[in-house]
């Protein structure tokens, strides 16, 4: 009986230090703030910001007009900037070819050239509006930039439930 009293003595014992006050609680880890119109982040990128960086939104607007996907590169999306440098080469590509068969069939006076001369304005046309889609697309990126990706979906008894974080600042 005395070892019993003995051993729930000790345990109060630890349990009631593990509340006392004067213990060093390590601070908590400082809240990172967005940068300031026209500032830059300058180091490592973290696992939270993803390797995402702030740029003005019509700089990045005129870098994915000027070439696809500068852009988005330059916000840290690299996949979409992918996507629209291969669609660039696709229709540049195909263009180019589509005008050197227009000029074959003109040298020997086919009657298939007007359709010809139709598909190479087709891809002239896609060219052209991959430019603008990029463009629009980058200038939309760079105002999300700081949007959080987190997206939760878990199952719940009667179907699914989706939450997803949106940081307001005041």
């Amino acid at each position: 009986m005395l070892a019993l009293g003995g051993s729930f003595l000790l345990l109060a014992g630890s349990s009631l230090r593990a509340q006392d006050s004067a213990a060093a609680v390590p601070p908590p880890p400082p809240v990172p703030t967005a940068p300031q119109l026209g500032e830059e982040i300058v180091g490592e990128p973290t696992a939270t910001d993803s390797a995402r960086r702030y740029i003005k939104p019509m700089a990045a607007f005129w870098r994915s007009l000027l070439i696809p996907g500068w852009g988005q590169a330059r916000v840290g999306r690299k996949l979409t900037a992918g996507v629209f440098v291969a669609w660039e080469g696709v229709t540049l590509s195909m263009a180019l070819k589509a005008n050197g068969e227009l000029h074959y069939l003109e040298r020997i006076n086919d009657g298939r050239v007007d359709g010809k001369r139709q598909e190479r304005q087709d891809w002239l046309v896609l060219l052209a509006v991959n430019h603008l889609f990029s463009a629009m697309e980058a200038y939309v990126s760079a105002h999300l930039w700081d949007f959080p990706g987190d997206l939760h979906i878990q199952a719940i008894p009667k179907g699914a439930s989706a939450s997803v974080n949106i940081p307001v600042r005041f």
